[in-house]
């Protein structure tokens, strides 16, 4: 049986997403009260060179899937930029990073070379996983990213089970774990909080809210909107973070990096966010009005960078533009560098699933 309430959420009217929320901080999060932080010039410009690589990229990336250079799925990050760059300025290289299916931006933001990842879009056995990842499944072990993860919301006892590690070794790192909006409903995330929570795990839940999952908007699949409360069952400290200003999401993670490395535990953020394009290259985005993408695009985050560093003339528009050029040319190059690459091998499908090198496949 259903009451009035559960019964009108079964409408299929369409409902028109909110511009986006004010940073709101849950009470059990002790130390959002503190001032916001200055960031340096080189902050800034280091946000700004980061975030438009990110975004450059990715509009390469859909370029080239429509000339079906790049195939299978690709999800692209444009408008998310900000998820990535706030949270790498505040952790350091020996943090550990994973996250879900749309995972181009996170190697990139910590450092993997764009020929490593845009060879990977196309599967050659010059990218960071070999060719063998594709779009979905990227991974760079140098840089600490252990991974995108196709399977919804399998990175995330994953996740507590690298910072689980990272705590057994004493090493004083911590994981920060991204998942999409549409994952919170899988059980073994919420098996996940409670374990981090028992056993205090140095690890960052990180909820990357764009409204929509793949293409049904969370007023529609939930009775709780506000997806940061989600952490109150199990007492952890939760925090709505607005995540088109690269500064929030800085501040948020350096407050829950703080606290895991102290020996307090997870902290769950809610990175409300958006994406421009659709779920994936074959989603149309017929779910949303133009009008609210163009309401989302006044808040784009490397546009608010921008205006920060032209306003405090870090830059000029000149100098802008060259590091735009540069950007350009540097995704350019990644394009020639996977193209000229070659395809692994047959035999290279049998490499890299255990680690005794001439394991025993009974192959026909």
């Amino acid at each position: 049986m259903s009451d009035a309430k559960n019964t009108s959420k079964t409408t299929t009217k369409k409902p028109t997403r909110k511009a986006p929320a004010k940073t709101a901080t849950k009470k059990t999060t002790s130390k959002t009260s503190a001032k916001k932080s200055s960031f340096s010039k080189e902050v800034y410009m280091k946000w700004y060179e980061d975030m438009q690589l990110m975004r450059k990229f990715e509009e390469k990336a859909g370029q080239l899937y429509g000339q079906q250079k790049i195939r299978g799925f690709c999800h692209l990050y444009i408008g998310q930029e900000a998820c990535v760059a706030g949270a790498v300025s505040a952790l350091t290289k020996d943090d550990k990073w994973i996250t879900a299916y749309r995972d181009h931006a996170h190697p990139l933001g910590l450092g993997t070379s764009p020929n490593a990842v845009m060879a990977e879009l196309f599967g050659k056995e010059t990218g960071c996983s070999k060719g063998k990842g594709g779009s979905m499944h990227m991974f760079d072990k140098e840089v600490n990213f252990m991974g995108g993860h196709g399977i919804v919301g399998a990175q995330v006892p994953m996740g507590a089970g690298i910072g689980f590690a990272e705590k057994y070794n004493e090493t004083g790192n911590l994981c920060i774990c991204y998942m999409g909006d549409g994952a919170v409903r899988q059980g073994a995330i919420h098996e996940a909080f409670n374990m981090a929570m028992l056993w205090k795990i140095p690890v960052i839940f990180v909820i990357e809210n764009n409204g929509y999952a793949m293409g049904t908007s969370v007023e529609r699949t939930s009775n709780v909107i506000d997806l940061s409360t989600l952490g109150e069952s199990y007492d952890m400290p939760s925090e709505a973070v607005d995540a088109m200003s690269v500064e929030a999401v800085h501040e948020a993670v350096a407050r829950a990096a703080e606290r895991a490395r102290s020996g307090e535990g997870p902290t769950l953020l809610e990175f409300r966010t958006y994406r421009y394009k659709g779920h994936s290259m074959s989603d149309p985005a017929k779910y949303r009005t133009r009008e609210e993408v163009n309401e989302y695009r006044k808040k784009d985050p490397i546009e608010q960078v921008k205006d920060v560093i032209l306003k405090e003339k870090y830059a000029s528009q000149e100098d802008l533009d060259k590091i735009d050029a540069d950007i350009k040319s540097k995704v350019e190059e990644s394009v020639k560098f996977a193209e000229e690459s070659d395809f692994p091998d047959a035999e290279e499908a049998f490499k890299d699933i255990y680690k005794q090198e001439d394991y025993p496949f009974i192959m026909d």
